[in-house]
């Protein structure tokens, strides 16, 4: 496996050793030994998620204020720009967001701490995203920033007008945002 920092130095691509042939291919998705060693997070995973998910889907900026949830994504069939907002106040990177591309060809990851808004919009005509997280789903503690604040500004490689549902259309502005300490 191999490690790629992002300009957010706490948020990582884990590029993982894909094994490939006439036959197809095998990786590793997730190994807790070498995650732990290659990484330097020492988390325990307790829930998987998987959505699915049609072109121009926009999902987020989502985010638990409390029970808050690390989190590793992956795409297992086409493509998305994954975000990252960083909302912990005491953070040099406060505010400050970093996307990546994630699709079932380059077969990377995105560890995201706890402590992150995290949101993606889908680039290929589905695609279908895994990530697991490290505390459980708890909706009386979610939280949302709307994805288009302009305080943040994400460059969002939309070509056309995102698919948002109701509750993330109506996220807060960062301003007005729970963050974290």
């Amino acid at each position: 496996m191999n490690i790629i920092p992002t300009k957010i130095s706490d948020v990582l691509i884990i590029e993982p050793r894909v094994f490939e042939d006439q036959r197809g291919f095998f990786y590793e998705s997730h190994n807790e030994k070498a995650f732990q060693e290659k990484t330097g997070v020492d988390v325990r995973f307790v829930q998987d998620n998987h959505s699915r998910s049609t072109q121009n889907v926009l999902r987020g900026l989502h985010y638990q204020i409390q029970q808050p949830q690390g989190k590793l994504v992956r795409v297992v069939a086409g493509a998305i720009f994954d975000v990252v907002v960083d909302l912990r106040k005491s953070s040099p990177t406060f505010g400050q967001w970093v996307g990546s591309l994630l699709s079932a060809e380059n077969k990377q990851q995105l560890w995201i701490p706890e402590g992150f808004a995290h949101g993606f919009c889908v680039l290929s005509e589905i695609a279908e995203v895994l990530y697991k997280t490290t505390d459980y789903y708890a909706p009386q503690h979610e939280r949302c920033v709307v994805w288009n604040d302009p305080d943040i500004a994400i460059a969002w490689p939309l070509t056309d007008a995102p698919i948002v549902s109701a509750k993330d259309q109506a996220g807060l502005p960062f301003k007005e945002a729970e963050v974290f300490p």
